[in-house]
């Protein structure tokens, strides 16, 4: 059940962002160019999607390595479902952790230090 509601939260989370850019919300290149802000913020602890951020980077190490699951060798069609289901909810992570580390930059206070 758990993770039904993940996947559906992660299919949400896309459909939204790809018709974000045209209701005003962040474009694809304003996500993209939070990436490297996100994870200097979480690294330095200022923001808490460190656990998010190592999901997302076991996802992707997950998609790029030669080591399956399900190997296509043997399976063909079954072999790329789970790679599918992989790239989905990691384009659903990391569309809303996006916005949501957007929110947090735009709505915490500036320091000025002097």
């Amino acid at each position: 059940m758990a993770k039904t509601l993940k996947r559906a939260a992660a299919f949400t989370a896309l459909a939204r962002a790809l018709s974000a850019g045209s209701r005003g919300g962040p474009t694809v290149a304003q996500r993209l160019g939070a990436l490297p802000r996100m994870i200097k913020a979480s690294s330095r602890g200022e923001y808490d999607g460190g656990m998010r951020l190592a999901l997302m980077a076991a996802a992707t190490a997950y998609v790029v390595s030669p080591i399956d699951a399900v190997p296509e060798a043997f399976l063909w069609v079954f072999g790329l479902v789970d790679d599918a289901v992989a790239v989905t909810w990691l384009a659903g992570a990391v569309l809303a952790e996006t916005e949501r580390f957007l929110e947090w930059e735009r709505t915490r206070p500036i320091v000025v230090v002097k």
